[in-house]
């Protein structure tokens, strides 16, 4: 009965200690597996000028009575838009947005005769905007009319029309189609800095075992502003340099 449990311990011991050599072989394999791999990245750019561009400008009317305000802002809206047409434009290039009247408050302080200062909101009449925006795609006439226009809006306010233009927006029309050619490009990049790695070394290089993409970014043509996290996505310049990273890990062979 002794023997038999002996003989039973040292089955298990001897099963243990096969289990024991497998998974350590095992991982000892993964291990040199993750070893045996090279890790690049390629880098995809491309300079190009936008093909879209937005404006918006709006202007205001200010007075005590809500219906002279809105009159006000009726009659500026006609003076704006003879302006616009007189430098060229048609009625379809130009949109205005809905007349919007708001009250307006100003701040009055007054010091009690404690010594403190009481502040209150007195009302100070209604406040009438009116907007106006321009937009085209893949229309260099039109593009550079609307470039020209938004120097010249001083004229309107030279005129008592208190004219206010935002910054011009410059977009691209086909970012999809840039997109793929970047990961393209990228992609040819990486494989062939890991080509003259492997070259160097006197190895071979295997299969792609992995890939990732990093972030689309799209700056100002020259710019150096430094990539960010969420990406960039640069409005401000016509001219823009588009670039993405890709990273490959390939097996060794």
């Amino acid at each position: 009965m002794e023997k038999n449990r002996s003989l039973l311990y040292a089955a298990i011991w001897g099963l243990a200690m096969i289990i024991t050599a497998f998974v350590v072989g095992k991982g000892i394999r993964n291990r040199n597996a993750n070893q045996d791999a090279i890790n690049v990245v390629g880098l995809g750019t491309k300079d190009f000028t936008s093909d879209e561009i937005f404006w918006k400008g709006s202007f205001s009317a200010r007075s005590m009575d809500a219906k002279e305000a809105y009159s006000t802002i009726l009659a500026d809206k006609e003076k704006v838009r003879q302006f616009f047409i007189s430098k060229g434009f048609k009625e379809s290039e130009f949109t205005f947005g809905g007349a919007n009247i708001a009250k307006t408050f100003r701040t009055v302080s007054t010091e009690t005769k404690d010594g403190d200062t009481k502040s209150e909101e007195v009302f100070d009449g209604y406040t009438a905007t009116q907007t106006i925006s321009f937009f085209c795609q893949k229309n260099d006439a039109l593009m550079r009319k609307i470039e020209q226009v938004s120097d010249q809006t001083s004229e309107l306010i030279n005129s008592g029309i208190e004219f206010n233009g935002q910054d011009i927006q410059y977009t691209y029309s086909d970012l999809p189609s840039l997109k793929h050619n970047l990961i393209e490009n990228a992609t040819k990049d990486a494989r062939e800095r890991a080509q003259k790695i492997v070259k160097t070394g006197n190895g071979d290089l295997g299969k792609l075992k992995d890939a990732s993409m990093g972030v689309f970014q799209i700056t100002g043509k020259g710019s150096v502003e430094e990539d960010s996290y969420g990406g960039n996505f640069d409005t401000r310049s016509k001219e823009k340099t588009a670039r993405i990273t890709v990273r490959l890990s390939y097996v060794l062979e």
